[in-house]
């Protein structure tokens, strides 16, 4: 095959970053300087496909499984596949497979966390060439971090204030790597057992209220060795830690020194990025709300998310009786269960309502799908948090530029549950057109006093005046077809005072109840509430 290979960074390097704890190369049939550009999360659902230069993680594909993987990744001239192996006899046929396709297999440790090998495969992408520079000002927490190593001599880990791996140093070396880092690294965070100890000592209580640094004293015992720590914060807000564990030489005479210049840039890196996710995050909210309001055009959202706006989407809408306060929690509850069930979703509260778009939807997606995942967040807010929702599905469309049309059917559907007209919980359209129509005609009645018969109104203000229930007993009788039994049972009345409620009607106020029109508007009118009719 011909044609310019990606950008990107040489494999090697990405090896060298990520390490022996997550990884190990299996076969390089095109050697290691082929360049990584991306990383790509392959599905089990998915159709196995790649494109060049990624790093294609083949999720749920263990074993010989993961052969199509790699046989797409080799024809997309991809740079490597990662995949799980559940017993070393699966790595031979994997290694043949990716020797014919020519590209690399990487094998990732059983313990390591999809999620986490992907965001710092990205971190290492996003990083600069030369991950050795002693310019730490560049951004990347991962050039710190080995800069830090190097000035340490020590092996060096940077973590939040959850003790989560933000990024590390590599060790050439894995005997030097204690318990501790092994398992932060392969878990992503700190094990319970070790930080229980580290509290116990008042090591993360001297983090969180000083500048300075603390040693921690090694313990064969534990399998801990000798390391310094020191906190990162920007001012008085603690924002994450920086360690150093020695290794199988002393630390640097200048060690503390170095990890106090580490943590103040650190610090300036962190609350950088803060503000950049905070700003990348108004502006999606921005973006998206814009579009479903109709205000921005699609291109706008689909060109800073990376999103095709030719493929379908719809719009889910939630709606709960609540506060602010309740809306907040509601909001964090969807927002999860609807990442876990689509990737791309996106949610943006407008007003007393959540919406959840759902971008790129496989065309086919069946209705009964999505009203599921509808039906899991409102059992989730019943269960969790003690909160009835309402659930509205809107249309499918085929594209982002239809988005809106989705929206303002889930919100006449919203609409009308509000109103009381739509006995489901969750609901499309499809299910409760109806309902729907009904409501908006009645919504269209409150509206309009014009468009109702002062007859009816002065039925409701008679039975308001003198305690009677006629109009009452006549919807009753219109709603059973005249089926006088029926409607005096549902109304728990004699059959022959239902007759005499609805003759009585008539003659007070001169309907004709014979009239099909008549019968129509009765239907209708008689509806409303008695403050609305009588207006």
């Amino acid at each position: 095959m011909t044609g310019a290979a990606p950008a990107g960074i040489p494999l090697r390097q990405l090896l060298m970053s990520l390490g022996e704890p997550l990884v190990e190369l299996q076969a390089a049939p095109a050697g290691l300087d082929v360049p990584v550009s991306d990383v790509a999360i392959l599905d089990p659902e998915d159709p196995a496909t790649a494109a060049p230069g990624e790093l294609v993680l083949a999720i749920g594909a263990r074993g010989r499984a993961a052969l199509p993987a790699l046989r797409a990744a080799g024809r997309a001239r991809a740079a490597a596949v990662a995949v799980k192996l559940d017993a070393p006899g699966q790595a031979d046929a994997l290694r043949e497979a990716a020797t014919e396709a020519g590209v690399a297999l990487l094998s990732v440790r059983r313990e390591t966390r999809w999620e986490h090998l992907d965001a710092l495969a990205r971190a290492v992408l996003a990083g600069p060439d030369a991950p050795e520079s002693v310019e730490p000002n560049v951004g990347d927490l991962f050039s710190l971090a080995q800069t830090t190593a190097a000035l340490t001599g020590g092996i060096v880990s940077i973590e939040d204030t959850s003790s989560r791996v933000l990024a590390y140093s590599r060790s050439a070396d894995s005997d030097e790597v204690d318990d501790l880092r092994r398992l932060s690294i392969l878990g992503w965070q700190g094990p319970e057992p070790y930080l229980s100890k580290l509290r116990e000592w008042g090591i993360f209580q001297h983090l969180r209220s000083s500048d300075t640094v603390i040693a921690v004293e090694p313990h064969p015992e534990l399998g801990l060795r000798r390391r310094l720590a020191i906190g990162i914060r920007a001012g008085a807000q603690p924002l994450g830690t920086i360690w150093v564990q020695e290794g199988s030489q002393p630390l640097a005479p200048q060690a503390e020194q170095a990890l106090v210049g580490a943590a103040r840039v650190a610090a300036a890196q962190l609350v950088r990025r803060r503000r950049e996710v905070s700003a990348d995050v108004r502006l999606t909210q921005t973006l998206l709300t814009g579009l479903l309001e109709g205000s921005t055009g699609p291109q706008s959202l689909a060109t800073h998310l990376g999103l095709n706006p030719h493929r379908p989407a719809t719009v889910l809408g939630y709606a709960t009786a609540g506060g602010q306060a309740v809306r907040a929690e509601v909001t964090g509850l969807i927002s999860v269960h609807a990442a876990a069930r689509h990737r791309g979703a996106l949610l943006a509260p407008i007003d007393s309502r959540i919406y959840v778009l759902l971008p790129d939807l496989p065309p086919a997606l069946p209705l009964s799908t999505v009203r599921d995942w509808a039906l899991e967040v409102v059992a989730a807010a019943r269960t969790h948090l003690g909160v009835e929702l309402r659930a509205a599905i809107g249309s499918t469309v085929p594209g982002l530029a239809q988005v809106p049309d989705s929206r303002a059917q889930a919100d006449r559907i919203l609409d009308a549950m509000g109103r009381g007209g739509v006995v489901p919980e969750v609901a499309a359209l499809l299910d409760v057109q109806a309902e729907v129509l009904v409501s908006e005609v009645l919504a269209l009645l409150q509206e309009r006093p014009g468009l109702r018969d002062p007859r009816l109104a002065a039925l409701t203000d008679y039975d308001a005046r003198h305690g009677t229930r006629l109009a009452e007993s006549v919807l009753a009788w219109l709603d059973a077809l005249g089926e006088v039994r029926v409607a005096a049972q549902s109304l728990h009345i004699h059959p022959n005072t239902l007759r005499y409620r609805v003759r009585r009607a008539e003659q007070l106020t001169g309907i004709d109840l014979a009239q099909p029109q008549q019968r129509l508007l009765a239907m209708l009118q008689l509806r409303l509430p008695s403050a609305d009719q009588d207006n």
